[in-house]
């Protein structure tokens, strides 16, 4: 089947999305995609991120849909055509959906592991506005202990259930899911069971958000501060596949990840021993530096050209303050012998 998006034309396989077309052709075509994990069956259809305006619908039915669709559970139709960026109906959309996103979600960032790998983030960046409409009191969680290597923060959960289906497929025994309804659904498990099985780490992963993060890696170092490395070992743990990315500071791994694609999809999933066990760099053969985008913001501390100095024509101290107000809070430089006016305490 040919479908067209945005001007680019692609044949497909019946049975093929929207998203998935748009994928493979690549580029600012693709929409964005919170809920949506090729890896796992059953997911999209939740977040809305992903609407696209399909203005023909094929070329028996050329009409195009009157309403906007979700691209990742929306199938191709031959001679379907398809606006993505192209279309301010589109754009607006997304702009909303994020709108709502955020209505509820914490201003976390500052403090949140999530930080600078965050779906959240990126959405927000391309769609979000610098102000709120929102005047209500957001929903909050009371926090919650859901194992020994997972921190759960409800509040920043967006309930894409990715994880939920991570459990479902992964695991033999799924002990969390959604309760309740509306505005009041939260991640949560039934009878208070802690998550504890060979595969739960996959959950940090998938989580688009920073809901799910890794209890070692808690608060140790942001992700822009760590130099990110492929590697693998021999795993015995029946359905991993033993290749990771190690995320290091010097020579420490202060943790460890699945590998990831482009759309930031888990390329195959690794058990709990590979990420919460093996912490040393002899468990580990390392391949090499990993590879990311561009405007990353992890490649934002790699300057590969020389930084032109930034000169302001002014008084020396407005910049700078005066050189003994810089001494007294450079604790380095304070001699303990003085008092704060300079004088000696004790000239014995």
């Amino acid at each position: 089947m040919k479908v067209t998006i945005d001007g680019q034309e692609i044949e497909v396989e019946a049975g093929t999305t929207i998203l998935q077309a748009a994928r493979m052709i690549g580029g600012e075509s693709v929409p964005p995609a919170m809920c949506y994990y090729s890896k796992l069956k059953g997911t999209g259809g939740k977040c809305r991120c992903c609407l696209v305006d399909v203005t023909k619908g094929s070329e028996a039915d050329p009409r195009p849909m009157p309403k906007l669709v979700a691209s990742c559970v929306t199938g191709c139709q031959d001679g379907m055509e398809v606006a993505s960026k192209s279309s301010e109906r589109v754009t607006e959309a997304r702009k909303a959906v994020t709108e709502f996103l955020l209505i509820n979600h914490p201003l976390d960032c500052p403090v949140c592991d999530q930080a600078g790998e965050c779906d959240l983030q990126n959405l927000s960046f391309e769609h979000g506005k610098s102000e709120t409409r929102f005047i209500e009191e957001k929903r909050t969680f009371e926090p919650e202990d859901i194992g020994p290597h997972i921190q759960l923060h409800m509040n920043r959960c967006i309930v894409c259930q990715r994880c939920v289906e991570v459990a479902d497929q992964l695991t033999d025994g799924r002990v969390h899911g959604v309760l309740n309804r509306g505005d009041h659904s939260q991640i949560s498990t039934c009878v208070s069971a802690a998550i504890d099985n060979e595969f739960s780490g996959n959950m940090i992963d998938v989580c688009p958000v920073g809901a799910l993060t890794d209890k070692t890696f808690r608060f140790k170092s942001r992700v822009w501060f760590n130099k990110p490395f492929n590697a693998h070992r021999e795993c015995t743990t029946p359905g991993c596949c033993g290749k990771t990315t190690l995320w290091m500071f010097g020579n420490e791994i202060q943790r460890v990840t699945a590998r990831k694609d482009i759309y930031h999809e888990v390329e195959d999933f690794i058990c709990n021993t590979c990420r919460f066990d093996k912490k040393e760099v002899a468990d580990w053969i390392i391949e090499g530096p990993r590879r990311f985008e561009k405007d990353s913001v992890i490649n934002q501390n790699n300057y590969t050209r020389k930084m032109d100095k930034v000169v302001i024509e002014t008084e020396k101290g407005i910049l700078m303050g005066r050189d003994i107000d810089r001494k007294k809070i450079s604790m380095s430089e304070i001699d303990y012998n003085e008092k704060i006016d300079g004088n000696k305490i004790d000239t014995k």
